[in-house]
């Protein structure tokens, strides 16, 4: 006996779509808006811009952490991309979890990485 399942359609995989979509559009606001912030303190900066005006723009707590708030918008942004080309264009799973496994890897080493620059400025 065949059982009909009517219209409704089976759906597979892991149901990312809309809300990565969404995370892809929030972080890339998030990080035109951290661009406008940098390119305003630099454009209203008095002077030539060394590296003391340059550190103090990322001193105060606040752009410490609009900074911080970019940097793991960044990583997120990066890994939902990375994820899907992974996802698209590697057909052989264990090919494919091993490079998904390199880029985690890589974007916590890149924000301990940045933590660390930014909290020593």
């Amino acid at each position: 006996m065949a059982v009909n399942y009517g219209s409704r359609r089976t759906v597979v995989g892991a149901h990312y779509g809309t809300r990565d979509w969404l995370a892809q559009r929030v972080t890339a606001v998030l990080m035109a808006l951290f661009t406008l912030v940098v390119l305003a303190r630099v454009i209203f900066t008095k002077g030539p811009i060394g590296y003391d005006k340059w550190a103090g723009t990322f001193a105060n707590q606040p752009m410490k952490a609009l900074t911080f708030a970019t940097i793991v918008g960044l990583l997120y942004h990066v890994w939902v991309g990375m994820r899907d080309v992974l996802m698209d264009y590697v057909k052989p799973v264990g090919v494919r979890l091993a490079l998904q496994v390199v880029v985690i890897v890589w974007l916590v080493g890149c924000a301990g990485w940045a933590i660390q620059v930014l909290w020593r400025v």
